[in-house]
């Protein structure tokens, strides 16, 4: 497997780790916490870059939920 290969199949989570360990490494001078921050930093880029490879639907159907709250709530029935 050529690493073009590679990065056709899988770029968008090789960006989002490499985004998240720059950030990352900003935050990891200081201590332990810090550590923590930038695991939290890198799986947060990977997932990211992973939602790029594979498209998935919104978390949230935002339209579906503002039509079924401007029914249910609808001030003046």
């Amino acid at each position: 497997m050529s690493w073009r290969e590679v990065w056709e199949s899988h770029g968008g989570r090789i960006a989002g780790v490499a985004f998240g360990f720059i950030l990352g490494l900003i935050y990891l001078i200081v201590g332990f916490w810090d550590m923590l921050f930038f695991a939290l930093v890198v799986f947060i880029g990977y997932k990211l870059g992973k939602r790029k490879d594979y498209p998935q639907p919104p978390a949230f159907q935002w339209k579906d939920l503002v039509s079924n709250l401007s029914e249910r709530w609808r001030p003046f029935k």
